[in-house]
């Protein structure tokens, strides 16, 4: 009997914002699941740290976008991590944009730039967005307000790429232990009141959430589209 999780061979992947946190997590996994990946960095020495194949790209520059997309012809998996947050100076206007314009609309840019390579592998593409597009945070505006828009620009694609083979899925981690987060869970309180509200009372890692990007990216996931999984150890549930 064939395993469904299990990846069929000669696939291929770009994995956006994957050279920290939750994307190497991603696109290790990928990898390691015999996918080619590749990931793309803000810079040229994110990409070299990462110790993972791609290159820097400025996901706000649809000409750069339009560049990096032309060199597939085909592409099977598409995972858009890219993704910033600036507390408290997104209260400002031009701030405020940045983050929209990074965490939403260069989403939808790299969507955009790989349909037809995803047409052409009737592939899938999975979103990161986060629990904050349902829990808003005060000092996040544009943050939240990103994510928000991440889900339903995911729901609003499933039914339009359909017809072309393409299923849009996302997931929505929690409080995953990475880099952006490392000054607040340095307060052991906070890190301790956080961890109590999760039903499975822990922070999560990266690894979490890079499991379910596979599980949607496999072929277990075939009738799966318009959906946005919570990675968050049960915190909404609560």
């Amino acid at each position: 009997m064939t395993d469904p999780l299990a990846m069929p061979a000669g696939r291929c992947a770009v994995v956006i914002g994957g050279t920290g946190g939750i994307g190497a997590a991603v696109a290790r996994c990928l990898r390691d699941r015999g996918i080619e990946t590749t990931v793309t960095g803000a810079t040229e020495a994110e990409v070299t740290a990462s110790g993972l194949v791609g290159v820097a790209l400025d996901v706000t520059d649809d000409t750069a976008v339009d560049a990096f997309a032309s060199r597939f012809e085909r592409l099977d998996v598409l995972v858009n991590c890219a993704g910033i947050l600036r507390r408290d100076a997104e209260f400002e206007r031009a701030t405020f944009r940045h983050v929209i314009d990074v965490n939403l609309t260069g989403t939808y840019s790299c969507c955009h730039a790989f349909h037809g390579a995803l047409e052409a592998a009737r592939g899938c593409v999975v979103n990161v967005a986060s629990m904050n597009a349902e829990r808003a945070l005060p000092r996040l505006p544009a943050y939240c307000a990103s994510k928000a828009g991440v889900v339903m620009l995911t729901r609003a694609l499933a039914h339009a790429w359909a017809p072309d083979g393409i299923r849009v899925n996302a997931v929505s981690p929690g409080f995953i232990e990475t880099d952006i987060n490392a000054e607040g869970r340095a307060d052991r309180a906070h890190y301790s009141r956080i961890a109590d509200r999760t039903a499975l009372k822990r922070w999560g890692q990266p690894e979490d959430v890079a499991g379910t990007v596979a599980f949607l990216c496999s072929p277990a996931a075939a009738y799966v589209t318009g959906s946005v999984y919570a990675v968050d150890g049960g915190f909404l549930a609560s």
